[in-house]
């Protein structure tokens, strides 16, 4: 199933030259990707201090392209100049976690959105990724399988926290929107554990 992670290796392509400028100042992949996660976390603290406010929720679209950008070049870094480590991981995984939380929970804090709905969806990201990991340690690779991974949530709420803010939508058909998400979020965590189970299958002798 095509998901906007399936974009990814064009997106590298163009980022490569600012990668490469990065290693030759000594950048690190770790920093780069605490990076990330202090982008998130500030812009997920405005939406929270100023929910009512259209601001900050119209500039998530921005700084969720950032974070696509800055997570992308961590892991060129880490690759293609030597920098895997185990730190590097735990901080990879963890990250994206507390990011998506960070941007996406004080959504439950815009004025009409439904609290439920929001943390819903945030529940079951958490677990997709969770399920994600998960396949490496029955045998399997990291999985990423969709139709909701990390990129396309940011596509959803991205999209939802610009209309919102421009006030070309309201809070009933943001409700509606994350409520028929719910589905998509949960099939993910259906397809990454279905798509681990038989990469293991298919690897026994």
């Amino acid at each position: 199933m095509a998901t906007v992670y399936d974009l990814k290796s064009r997106f590298q392509d163009l980022l490569r030259p600012i990668v490469r400028a990065l290693a030759r100042a000594r950048i690190t992949a770790n920093q780069v990707t605490l990076a990330a996660l202090a982008l998130s976390v500030i812009a997920g603290l405005a939406i929270a201090l100023w929910p009512a406010a259209g601001l900050p929720l119209a500039l998530l679209p921005l700084v969720l392209f950032l974070r696509m950008a800055l997570n992308a070049m961590d892991g060129m870094l880490a690759r293609e100049h030597h920098q895997q480590s185990a730190l590097g991981a735990v901080l990879n995984e963890l990250g994206d976690v507390v990011s998506d939380l960070a941007l996406y929970l004080p959504f439950a804090l815009v004025p009409g959105v439904s609290p439920m709905a929001v943390v819903s969806l945030c529940l079951l990201a958490v677990i997709s990724e969770m399920t994600g990991v998960v396949g490496i340690q029955i045998g399997a690779s990291r999985r990423y399988d969709g139709p909701l991974g990390k990129s396309d949530r940011a596509v959803l709420f991205g999209t939802l926290g610009l209309l919102l803010g421009i006030g070309l939508i309201g809070p009933v058909f943001a409700n509606w929107v994350l409520a028929v998400a719910l589905l998509p979020a949960a099939l993910t965590i259906f397809n990454r554990a279905r798509k681990a189970l038989a990469e293991v299958r298919e690897g026994r002798p």
